[in-house]
C-alpha cells in the first residue's frame, strides 16, 4: 500500500518504521522521536492510529548536521532521565548517589551490555549518559559517571585508550575492560568516484568531508592523523560539519552532501549508497575506577563482559571482533 505524508511524499507501507524502531536506529528515547516529529524535524505518516517514519526520511534526517554533543553540568537534586534500551538516559549529570551504574557512550554494544546486566540483576539501577569518549573520561574523573567508554587513538604510541586514561585520570587507579575491536575506516560514495584511498586524500581541494563531534573517539582519530600529517583540519571543506554518530556520517556521504567521512564499519543497519575503506583496527573499552571494581554493580558488569553469551551477541549483532573481549588492563 502507498502512503503520503503531509508534504506530498510517497512511501511504500513496508518501507515505514515504527517510533520504537526509529528510536532504536537513532539510539534515542521514544519520547525524543515524538518530539522530533512534533518540531517537524522528522516527517511522519499515520497508519491507523500509529505514527510511522519512512527509511528515506530517516536517511534525510541523518544527512543533516545537528548540534554537537556538549558536556553536561551537575543539576541537583535528581537527574532528568528518559527510558531507552532498558536503561534510563541521563539528560543532566549529577553527583553519584549510591549503587547505580552510570555508563557513558552511544554505541549499540552498550544496549546489549545494559540488557544483560538488567537480566542478571534487577536491583542495580542502570543509567546511560550520551557523553563520548573524551568527555566521558572527564566525567569519570569528576565523579559524575562511574563507567566511561573509550575508543581513543594516541598518535604518539599508536595505541588505544591506555595513554588517555593515564593522562586524564591522574592519581586515580583504573581498570580498563575490553569490549572488543572493530575496523575503522572511511565512508565514500558507492563506487568511490573520487578514488579516495586514505588519510592523505584530506589534502585534496576537491574533497568535502563530514566530521564527528569534538570529544568523540572518531574525531580524536581524525585530528591526531591530521596533526601527524602536519595538515590543518580547517583547510578541509566540511571539517566544521559535526555529526553525532557513525550512521549520520555515512548517511551524509550516501546523500551526496560529503565525499568522505570516518567511522566504524557498519554491520547493521546497512546503508545503501556507501562503500567502506578499512584503515585500522580500533579497541573499544570500558573504564572504571579500581576502587569500584569489587562493588556489586561492577562485578555484575564484569561478569557480563566476560561471558560467552555476551561475546556471541557483541560479535553477531554489533559487529565487533571478540578475540580480546573481557581482557583486563590495570592502569
Amino acid at each position: 500500500m502507498i502512503r503520503r505524508d503531509g508534504n506530498g511524499g510517497v512511501f511504500l507501507e513496508n518501507d515505514l518504521m515504527s517510533v520504537q524502531e526509529v528510536a532504536a536506529l537513532l539510539k534515542i528515547a521514544r519520547n525524543t522521536v515524538y518530539e522530533l516529529i512534533k518540531r517537524g524535524e522528522l516527517k511522519s505518516v499515520k497508519v491507523g492510529k500509529q505514527l510511522r517514519v519512512s527509511r528515506v526520511e530517516i536517511n534525510r534526517y541523518l544527512s543533516q548536521p545537528h548540534p554537537a554533543e556538549k558536556p553536561q553540568v551537575p543539576a541537583p537534586p535528581a537527574p532528568a532521565e528518559e527510558e531507552s534500551h532498558g536503561a534510563k538516559v541521563l539528560r543532566d549529570e549529577t553527583v553519584l548517589r549510591g549503587s547505580e551504574l552510570v555508563i557513558c557512550g552511544k554505541d549499540m554494544v552498550l544496549d546489549i551490555l545494559v540488557a544483560h546486566i538488567s537480566a542478571k540483576n534487577d536491583v542495580i539501577p542502570v543509567f546511560r549518559s550520551p557523553l563520548g569518549s573524551y568527555n566521558g573520561l572527564y566525567a569519570l574523573y569528576q565523579g559524575r559517571v562511574n563507567v566511561a567508554t573509550a575508543h581513543i587513538w594516541d598518535g604518539e604510541t599508536n595505541t588505544y585508550n591506555i595513554p588517555y586514561v593515564k593522562k586524564m585520570m591522574p592519581g586515580v587507579p583504573c581498570v580498563v575492560l575490553r569490549i572488543g575491536q572493530r575496523m575503522e575506516g572511511m565512508y565514500v560514495k558507492a563506487g568511490n568516484p573520487k578514488s579516495i584511498t586514505g588519510w592523505e586524500d584530506f589534502r585534496r581541494k576537491d574533497i568535502t568531508m563530514a566530521n564527528r563531534e569534538k570529544g568523540s573517539g572518531v574525531r580524536i582519530l581524525i585530528d591526531e592523523k591530521l596533526r601527524l600529517m602536519g595538515y590543518p583540519g580547517e583547510a578541509i571543506a566540511g571539517y566544521d560539519t559535526e555529526l553525532n554518530t557513525h550512521l549520520a556520517v555515512a548517511a551524509r556521504v550516501a546523500a551526496g552532501a560529503a565525499d568522505v567521512g570516518v567511522g566504524a564499519e557498519l554491520k547493521m543497519p546497512s546503508l545503501e549508497g556507501v562503500d567502506f575503506i578499512p584503515l585500522q583496527l580500533e579497541c573499544y573499552d570500558l573504564v572504571i575506577r579500581r576502587a569500584d571494581a569489587d562493588k556489586a554493580p561492577f562485578r555484575a558488569l564484569m561478569d557480563v563482559v566476560t561471558s560467552q553469551r555476551f561475546r556471541h551477541e557483541v560479535e553477531t549483532l554489533a559487529g565487533f571482533m571478540t578475540a580480546e573481549t573481557g581482557r583486563i588492563f590495570y592502569v
